[in-house]
This record gives C-alpha cells, sequence and structure tokens, in this order.
C-alpha cells in the first residue's frame, strides 16, 4: 500500500470556522496546500478576505465567508453555499471560539498555582457567560449539524472541533464559561460520533495546550509568559499554529477512517494523548 495515498485531501470540500487567523488559519492552510477547496469562515471580514487572497494569489483554492456562529441562520447558509460551490463537504473544521479572559496558562506560567480574587464566580456576569457558551458551545453545535447534512447523504465526512486542555486541566484562572463550554464539546463530539459513525463520518477533536494565537486578546504572544512556560514543557518550546498542521491533515483524510470519538490532546510540547 502506497501509505501517503491515505492521506490525499485532493478536490475535497472544506470548511473552516474561525479561519482567519491562530488554528483555524493552520487547518485551512494546509488542507489548501494538499489541494483540498477550503472556504475560510470568520467574523473578521478583512482579515478572513485577505487570508483567502493571499492562499489564492498561492495557488490554491481558497474562498473566503463572513459569518457570527453564533447567527446560525448565517452560518447555514454560508455552509450551505461552500458545498453547493463545490458539489460536496467532507470536511468540517468547528474551530472558531473566544477566551475572554488571559487564560488559564498565561496566569499560570513557572508552575505557580493561579491566584484568583475572591467573589470571582459571584461577580462573573450573565453576558460574559452567554457569549463565550453561545461560539464555544452553540457555534460547534450549528457547525456541526450544518456539515452533518451535506455529509449523510454521501455517507462519508470529517468533522473536527478544537476543543481545548483546558476541558480537562482545570484552574480557577481561566473563565468558568470557558472551561464548561470546552467540557461540553468535548462530550458533544462524543455524543455525536456515536450517531454519524453508521453514515461513514468521522467526528473527533484537537485539544490543545498552549499554543500561540490570538485567543483571549493575544496573551500567548507575550515571549515572558512563553519563556516561562517553555521551562517547564520536555521541548522547551511553546506550540505554534504550524506545529498541528499535519495532525489536521491526518483527522481530515481516508488515513482517520478508524478513528472516531477521540479528543487529541497536543498539550504544548508534551506529545499527543488520546482521551476517550
Amino acid at each position: 500500500m502506497n501509505v501517503s495515498s491515505r492521506f490525499d485531501v485532493a478536490g475535497f470540500g472544506v470548511i473552516v470556522t474561525g479561519g482567519a487567523s491562530g488554528l483555524g488559519l493552520a487547518y485551512g492552510e494546509v488542507l489548501a496546500a494538499h489541494g483540498a477547496r477550503v472556504t475560510l469562515i470568520d467574523v473578521d471580514a478583512d482579515a478572513v478576505a485577505r487570508q483567502a487572497a493571499r492562499l489564492e494569489g498561492e495557488g490554491h483554492d481558497v474562498r473566503s465567508a463572513v459569518a457570527d456562529v453564533t447567527d446560525h441562520d448565517v452560518l447555514d447558509r454560508v455552509i450551505d453555499e461552500a458545498a453547493e460551490t463545490y458539489g460536496r463537504l467532507d470536511v468540517a473544521f468547528a474551530n472558531a471560539g473566544i477566551d475572554p479572559g488571559a487564560g488559564f496558562v498565561g496566569a499560570w506560567a513557572g508552575g505557580e498555582r493561579p491566584r484568583v480574587e475572591e467573589g470571582a464566580l459571584e461577580r462573573y456576569a450573565d453576558e460574559r457567560w452567554n457569549r463565550v457558551i453561545d461560539i464555544n458551545l452553540g457555534g460547534i453545535f450549528a457547525t456541526a449539524r450544518a456539515a452533518a447534512r451535506h455529509m449523510r447523504p454521501r455517507r462519508f465526512g470529517r468533522i473536527v472541533f478544537t476543543t481545548s486542555l483546558a476541558a480537562t486541566k482545570v484552574e480557577p484562572a481561566i473563565g468558568s464559561a470557558y472551561m464548561a463550554s470546552k467540557a461540553g464539546a468535548r462530550h458533544f463530539m462524543h455524543s455525536i460520533a456515536l450517531e454519524l459513525a453508521a453514515y461513514g463520518i468521522t467526528a473527533n477533536a484537537i485539544a490543545p495546550g498552549f499554543f500561540v494565537t490570538n485567543i483571549g486578546g493575544g496573551h500567548a504572544h507575550n515571549p515572558e509568559v512563553q519563556a516561562a512556560l517553555a521551562r517547564d514543557i520536555p521541548m522547551h518550546r511553546v506550540g505554534l499554529p504550524d506545529d498541528i498542521k499535519a495532525l489536521a491533515l491526518f483527522l481530515a483524510s481516508p488515513a482517520s477512517e478508524y478513528i472516531t470519538g477521540q479528543e487529541i490532546v497536543i498539550d504544548g510540547g508534551w506529545g499527543l494523548g488520546i482521551a476517550d
């Protein structure tokens, strides 16, 4: 067997939410570089158009679409349009997410347990809770639902969620809604994996640890935070979006057809761990 052929995604129709930057952009880049036709979806119209134009200029088949994943009608429409454009939808990366705080690692760099101000829970506003849940959990539900509508009749598809190490490594410095939404996304992935397996559709999750992205206002770009964390990581460096590309290609390709319902944890250099 030519093993490399199992990673062939040429001609696949792909959508990526949160595709204008960070991990979502990395997913889109690697799939496009291997011949997939990719629609990057993001709420930031200028950024997503710019990235799609750059990749198209490099010779890839990439288009952009604007949607807020909390607006399910609009999200349905742009996913339907992508499927109609490609005549198929093979892969959906449900990636869009927000972290309104500094994050559980940024406040905890160097190994000290974070300090949480007394009364933090009581002051956690409904608006903040609802927005994080709506994007990080409701958004992945709506993305998976729209994708399944196109994948089920063809009896083939790959749905990949971006969850987080925060779903497992619970620390008080992170916003309560962020941890709850990422844990919920993990369990939702398990549930739909069982439902969709009979139709040849897999559902898996990538759970990054500390990766340098713009989430949470970009605190991960702080060199001091990176250096502090790197001291405790065996590879002595933090994760970058490019590091996740090979895994994204694997989960999107026929090579992963025997894996579903798995959360693959990438803990910033500690390596891969698969959580059932």
